[in-house]
């Protein structure tokens, strides 16, 4: 059995978005049938086997953050366009001022990942496109020293722009 709070709070909530418009009371995330994940950029720009981890690593982060949303075959497309991976030089300083082992603060100490998502319906037909630029503390990938770091990095990026892809498709 239904509360009447419970009743009332859906009935107000329908009406507001009937109020805000009928593309609103209607709007919901699109299906994703499909992810693709175009790194032809980042071969241009001299990241070799990279490029195909980076490709990789996105389509699998991408199925991962849209989970219900992404069911293969059905609905659109999700076309990613990554233009370009920056990763910033890391002395491992931490990022503010002298600090105790001096090497003082200033500068740049982020990387960033450019990309465009582009939502494509069946039939090629544009729905959405999004750009899309993460920036993330090259510190958050922890001790500079270790060997991984780079791919550290690589893999905070993409988590981010996932997500942020995520966000602008799915809401």
């Amino acid at each position: 059995m239904v509360a009447r709070r419970q009743f009332l709070a859906g009935l107000l909530a329908g009406t507001a978005a009937l109020a805000l418009g009928p593309s609103f009371a209607l709007a919901q995330a699109p299906v994703i049938g499909a992810i693709r994940v175009d790194v032809s950029a980042l071969q241009e720009q001299g990241w070799g086997g990279n490029a195909l981890a980076i490709k990789l690593g996105m389509e699998r982060e991408l199925a991962a953050a849209l989970g219900a949303g992404y069911r293969r075959g059905r609905g659109a497309t999700l076309v990613v366009t990554v233009r370009g991976v920056f990763l910033n030089s890391y002395a491992g300083s931490g990022g503010g001022g002298g600090g105790r082992w001096g090497g003082g603060g200033g500068g740049n100490t982020s990387d960033s990942f450019d990309s465009v998502a582009t939502l494509v319906a069946p039939g090629n037909r544009v729905l959405a496109t999004y750009p899309v630029l993460s920036t993330v503390s090259a510190f958050s990938a922890g001790p500079w020293y270790l060997p991984d770091i780079d791919q550290r990095r690589i893999d905070g990026l993409i988590k981010h722009n996932a997500a942020w892809i995520k966000r602008y498709v799915a809401g």
